[in-house]
């Protein structure tokens, strides 16, 4: 963003100025996303999807737009719909690193961890900053049975965001998969310490483990 960024008081002024710089300006797709961004904050979903749709026909790269309009689709519960417009996505901007992240999260949904880890990694591969990929593609090596994979994913996650108790949470049952008890304890306390609630199962089974060693 510019430092000349305009500073909005609030959500519907926000939506009255970019309605306004539309109305000079009908044909800039971007400046339809951005009413459409600020349209979904407003809760005003189908304004939104309209001028997503708007955003796509006037530039038709825009991956964003696309991947917004998966998320829409998703809010609704329509795992399919999400999943094809992720797809436009990646077509219109082949290295969106975003949407291959929300196909990984989608084929994941739909127990597909093959077709998970293959977008994952390429969401990965375009952004290797991208936390959420990073960590969903923990869990689905994990689903895989790739236990080291995920454990070196994770390790990634964290080194990124070290107060990230998710990935302290995973660590933890991927370290418990391979018996090293140690290393799931502390997992487990710094996963807790940043504020996750980690599962009475999981807690009873690195303790035991623990006891046993």
């Amino acid at each position: 963003m510019s430092e000349h960024t305009p500073r909005y008081k609030n959500a519907a002024e926000k939506i009255t100025e970019l309605r306004q710089a539309l109305a000079g300006n009908p044909e800039c797709g971007t400046t339809h996303y951005n009413l459409a961004v600020a349209l979904m904050g407003a809760q005003q979903f189908d304004e939104a999807e309209q001028e997503l749709y708007r955003a796509i026909d006037c530039s038709p790269t825009l991956a964003e737009a696309y991947a917004q309009l998966g998320g829409l689709r998703l809010r609704e519960g329509d795992l399919d719909a999400c999943l094809d417009w992720n797809r436009r996505a990646v077509k219109a901007r082949p290295g969106f690193s975003e949407g291959y992240g929300n196909i990984g999260f989608v084929e994941l949904q739909r127990g597909n961890v093959d077709a998970a880890i293959s977008a994952l990694e390429k969401a990965v591969h375009f952004n290797f900053r991208f936390v959420q990929a990073l960590t969903t593609l923990a869990n689905a090596y994990l689903m895989a049975g790739r236990v080291e994979d995920s454990i070196a994913t994770n390790l990634k996650v964290v080194k990124l965001q070290p107060d990230f108790a998710v990935a302290h949470n995973n660590l933890a049952i991927a370290y418990l998969e391979q018996g090293n008890f140690a290393k799931a304890e502390e997992h487990m306390r710094l996963a807790e310490k940043n504020g996750y609630a980690v599962a009475d199962q999981i807690r009873q089974d690195i303790l035991a483990g623990l006891g046993g060693a």
